[in-house]
């Protein structure tokens, strides 16, 4: 199990991989998530000015919308050092020890996918949050006894998919909880002009907003068109993405005006086809797509939602009327009723 500490002020080395340098590293470069950003801004600027670490952090919603570069401007901006890992990687109590007894002061402890740690390693993180200190059992059997271990102060910045699987006890211990929401087209505009600078893609205006408009209100996704149309518009379009060319080129890679790919479609049609329009079950959908239910529920379900082409209800999943009228099938007459 390994950690990575970063520290403020790196220097990109020459090989660095380009998916971390599109990455923003201030709260200036950060797009979108306005109120986020401005609640972040005031809690730094205070536990500067007091001298303290900032208290422990949740952030939670969708993927892709940025929690982990979040997590290092939260660093960057407080001026300490950041070390990264992930719930499943975790393994053991000692693990985290090893990892929490090596910080410096105000560092920052950064867990990916946190609603995956084993209740075991959750229950140190009780203690460290609150106390900074850690318990742990030296020996076994009648002489095993327990030591206190101080711990500098640090910041946990926790970072998950699923806020709804984390237990109480540890949700309650974060002092700053915050949602990242979906981006607006505007925004993911801007993300977009901004990577095709750091790319050296020569994209217009419009160009990017089609791509923007097609990113499923996702930076991430919106990176990955970026560099997928920048592929088509080297080999095709001499290396400029017009409107035009952005358009020939997602239509190429099967994503529509709504941003929608081929699964997506699939899972709409088979709602529709295989189970009359709903309701449905997630794991029935699962199975009859040969997806995961927790990809359908975290990457496709609710940006379908947003669109108001699914509904989730106690039974299940429904096709609206806005998603029959998508795939261009008449919706039955008792439909919302």
């Amino acid at each position: 199990m390994e950690t990575e500490r970063l520290v403020s002020g790196w220097k990109r080395p020459d090989d660095w991989d380009v998916e971390l340098s599109l990455r923003p590293r201030t709260l200036a470069e950060y797009i979108g998530q306005d109120k986020v950003k401005e609640h972040m801004s005031l809690f730094i600027t205070a536990a500067k000015q007091r001298g303290e670490a900032l208290d422990h952090v949740l952030l939670y919603g969708p993927p892709g919308l940025g929690k982990t570069s979040l997590a290092h401007i939260i660093a960057t901006e407080m001026g300490v050092g950041i070390h990264t890992t992930s719930g499943p990687a975790i393994e053991r109590q000692g693990d985290l020890v090893a990892i929490l007894t090596s910080m410096q002061a105000n560092d920052v402890l950064f867990i990916d996918e946190i609603h995956r740690l084993s209740r075991s390693v959750e229950e140190v993180l009780y203690p460290a949050m609150e106390d900074s200190s850690v318990d742990i059992i030296i020996g076994k059997g009648p002489g095993a006894r327990s030591v206190r271990i101080d711990l500098v102060p640090f910041t946990l910045v926790g970072a998950t998919t699923r806020a709804g699987m984390l237990t109480s006890p540890l949700r309650d211990r974060f002092g700053v909880i915050s949602r990242l929401e979906l981006y607006e087209t505007k925004d993911l505009q801007a993300i977009v002009e901004r990577a095709a600078q750091i790319l050296g893609v020569d994209v217009d205006p419009e160009g990017a907003v089609e791509i923007a408009r097609r990113s499923r209100g996702t930076p991430r996704v919106a990176n990955r068109l970026l560099k997928r149309v920048r592929d088509y518009a080297q080999v095709r379009a001499n290396n400029c993405v017009t409107h035009q060319v952005a358009q020939e080129a997602l239509a190429l890679f099967e994503i529509d005006a709504n941003g929608l790919d081929h699964l997506d479609r699939r899972i709409l049609l088979t709602i529709q086809k295989v189970f009359g329009g709903g309701p449905v079950g997630v794991e029935s959908l699962a199975a009859a797509i040969g997806e995961e239910a927790n990809t359908i529920e975290d990457v496709y379900e609710p940006y379908l939602m947003q669109l108001g082409y699914v509904q989730r209800t106690a039974r299940g999943r429904c096709l609206t009327s806005l998603g029959y009228e998508y795939l261009g099938i008449a919706p039955p007459e008792d439909i919302g009723r």
